[in-house]
């Protein structure tokens, strides 16, 4: 299981970007929302639409997810 934040500010493209924890391109700890412990992206991605509307995932980190 790994451990996912979402970034609280959006991208260019208004979305808003799912990281793991050890991602190369984890913005600032105060830009990010804890999502918590998942085995997978797309459970990660789910749990931060309750923050975001607009969230997709890191191409870095979870391309599976990504998106856009």
């Amino acid at each position: 299981m790994k451990t996912y934040y979402v970034n609280k500010n959006a991208q260019t493209n208004g979305d808003h970007e799912v990281h793991i924890e050890s991602c190369s391109h984890l913005p600032n700890d105060k830009n990010l929302i804890l999502l918590g412990k998942y085995s997978n992206c797309d459970s990660a991605v789910q749990k931060s639409k309750e923050y975001y509307n607009q969230t997709n995932g890191c191409y870095y980190c979870c391309l599976p997810c990504h998106t856009s």
